[in-house]
């Protein structure tokens, strides 16, 4: 089978930006053709953007072309913007592996920009609304904080998770950005800190909850052939897959405390690529809020069914542990610019199999998964393998 490998990655630093959204994106692609000196945009022939609501937040609509112009790129074969919410990045990258899979293209720039910010939170909020069935959920309150809300009251009243183990996800995650210069929060978080911050949803508080925040990354894929002649440290993708059980919550499972839908991406993902669980040296996982990671670890096989909330009260997810979960500092620590994230991981993980990541390093960096959800019905995966 054909493989398609990671050859150059870049992003710019979440938070609140001053940059416009165009400027976003120029920043990460700038970031991006800097980390492989073999490629410039002229040998880009197709261009994907991952981008959630640049209309609304950015007043600005077909966006994939102003960012292929604004980068010098002009898509010649595989061309188009996407959006998925959360899992808009990965679902990109998707796009641009099954195109060059499918002999469409040899090499293809996927974009992942959101602009989050402004003008106001008040109307941020009312963006992220959107990705809600607004008819029957989102007119009545169902964001997305409420709705992890009650997936953690049934995750603790079902396995006995406890805030503190919902904290040392916390903590844990905002220990880890403080490494990592590219971050919204680089000060670290005590445990508490984390447990006398604010109620957003009980059980949940704020630190317990990713931000809303400017940002944009970018990667390249190509075909192996083509990675063999532009680098000497390829990153492969070798499992991926998708499971979606519905969209509005009501129409999910009845347990919120189970993923049906991540356990079956997850499994279809590792068949794929050949492994298990235990094979994972480190992972991207979406931690939107504390309880989202948690519940990750064990759809994802890290840990038994209901064990998550000790798996990460343990330190099992960390340095030292059983397999290092969001390095970087995951959407906690980092901030959610929404079609940026899924690619974010993509970039952590080029730096860290390449021993590039400086003191967040991992010291054992061959296998990687990347996990977005798009809310608790809607998973998507990437497993990444070192190449040399």
């Amino acid at each position: 089978m054909k493989r398609v490998a990671l050859v150059a990655a870049g992003m710019t630093r979440f938070g609140v930006r001053q940059a416009t959204y165009r400027e976003l994106i120029q920043e990460a692609g700038k970031a991006c053709f800097d980390s492989n000196k073999n490629i410039t945009p002229k040998d880009v022939d197709s261009f994907i953007l991952s981008s959630v609501f640049p209309e609304r937040s950015a007043f600005q609509s077909h966006v994939a072309c102003l960012g292929a112009e604004s980068l010098g790129i002009r898509p010649r074969k595989v061309f188009g913007r996407v959006e998925n919410m959360c899992g808009s990045g990965i679902v990109g990258i998707r796009y641009a592996y099954t195109a060059i899979l499918a002999g469409l293209t040899d090499m293809v720039m996927v974009v992942g920009a959101e602009k989050m910010t402004g003008p106001v939170p008040a109307e941020s909020a009312l963006n992220m609304m959107l990705g809600i069935d607004t008819a029957w959920e989102a007119c009545y309150g169902m964001a997305a904080p409420p709705m992890f809300a009650l997936t953690a009251q049934a995750h603790a009243m079902k396995y006995g998770t406890t805030e503190e183990q919902l904290s040392a996800v916390s903590v844990k995650n905002h220990n880890h950005s403080k490494n990592n210069p590219y971050a919204r929060f680089q000060t670290g978080a005590t445990l508490e800190q984390v447990m006398c911050s604010r109620v957003i949803a009980a059980p949940l508080r704020l630190f317990h909850c990713s931000s809303l925040s400017d940002g944009a990354c970018a990667v390249i894929l190509a075909s192996e052939d083509r990675a063999r002649e532009l680098t000497d440290k390829p990153i492969y993708i070798t499992g991926t897959a998708q499971s979606a059980y519905g969209y509005a919550t009501a129409n999910f499972y009845k347990d919120l405390s189970h993923w049906p839908a991540l356990k079956e991406a997850a499994q279809n993902a590792y068949t794929m690529a050949g492994i298990g669980p235990d094979d994972v040296d480190f992972a991207e996982v979406h931690d939107c809020f504390a309880i989202a990671e948690i519940i990750a670890y064990e759809e994802l096989g890290f840990c038994e069914k209901g064990e998550g909330g000790k798996f990460a009260e343990a330190g099992m997810s960390d340095y030292g542990g059983k397999v290092v979960v969001n390095p970087r500092g995951g959407l906690i620590g980092c901030g959610h610019p929404l079609g940026a994230t899924g690619v974010a991981h993509a970039v952590e993980i080029f730096w860290q199999m390449r021993g590039e990541a400086g003191p967040r390093q991992v010291p054992k960096a061959d296998i990687a998964l990347s996990h977005v959800n798009s809310g608790p019905g809607e998973h998507h995966i990437v497993i990444y393998e070192k190449g040399f």
